[in-house]
Parts: C-alpha cells; structure tokens; sequence
C-alpha cells in the first residue's frame, strides 16, 4: 500500500467509526466516531477530519454478502460514499469489511476490553446501550479494516 496517512470509514446506521494510519502507511489507530445526524454535517464533519489529520486517501468499508458480492446494504454504501466524495479532495478506495466487527470485538477482549459485560480483571465496564458501550468498537472496527488494507490483504 501507498505510504502516507489514510483515514477509514466503518459507516453504520447510527456512527460511522473512525481509524487512521501512522504516515508510514503501516499501522492502523481507532481515531473517533462520527454520530450519524444529517448527511450534510456528517460529510463535512469527514472532510475536516480527513484536513486535520492530513489524510491522503480514505478508505470505506463495504459490507459484502458472505459469498462476496455486493448486495443492497453494500449498495447503499457506495452511494453514499458517492455524495461523500464531493466533500473530499482524496480519493475514496474500498475496502471489503466483513468479518470487521466481530474481529475487532475479539482483538478488544484479547487485550483486556469488551464492549459490554465484565472485564477479564473482573471489573465493569459500560453495557451495551449504554454511552460508550459500542463506540469504541466502532471505531475498533475501522481499525481492522484500515489494518487489513494497509497489510494488503483486502
């Protein structure tokens, strides 16, 4: 993959979970969410994430089926990123993101974390449906997906 900074999208129905590279190009950081309101404010809300981090490419997640072809939801997706690209002076690569979520879930419980429920050190952590619950692995899971992109494996 091409060196230099890369922001990725794991967009959802509610947050879109934020990753960037290092600008080597080499390793992949959950960055942030964006709370999904209007497609306006989120798209510019992504364009002045991609100046501020000085990305030079953004990478977008693609909800394949199984069997990897593009179904509706993926669908809905590309035109979305469609309306993005006008926000954006970067180029907009796809990224096939099955499997992300629950790899990122399981990359977070194997360091210790979890979206929800009890800790492996026994404490509490937020439940699902509570604040902060889910948003950590959303941004988790723009991670392994840039990670997979930037290791050329997708």
């Amino acid at each position: 993959m091409a060196a230099g900074r890369t922001l990725c999208l794991d967009v959802g129905e509610r947050r879109i979970g934020v990753a960037v590279s290092d600008s080597s190009g080499r390793l992949a950081t959950p960055l942030t969410i964006v709370e999904r309101r209007a497609a306006e404010r989120d798209f510019r809300r992504i364009a002045d994430l991609v100046r501020d981090e000085g990305a030079e490419r953004v990478v977008i997640g693609l909800p394949r089926t199984l069997a990897g072809e593009i179904g509706p939801q993926a669908r809905r997706i590309q035109r979305w990123a469609d309306r993005l690209a006008s926000y954006l002076v970067v180029p907009l690569v796809f990224a096939d993101e099955r499997y992300s979520t629950a790899e990122a879930s399981r990359r977070l419980a194997g360091a210790g974390f979890a979206a929800s429920g009890e800790q492996p050190d026994g404490r509490r952590r937020a439940r699902a449906g509570q604040p902060g619950a889910r948003v950590y692995l959303d941004a988790a899971a723009a991670a392994v997906i840039l990670q997979d992109y930037l290791d050329g494996t997708v």
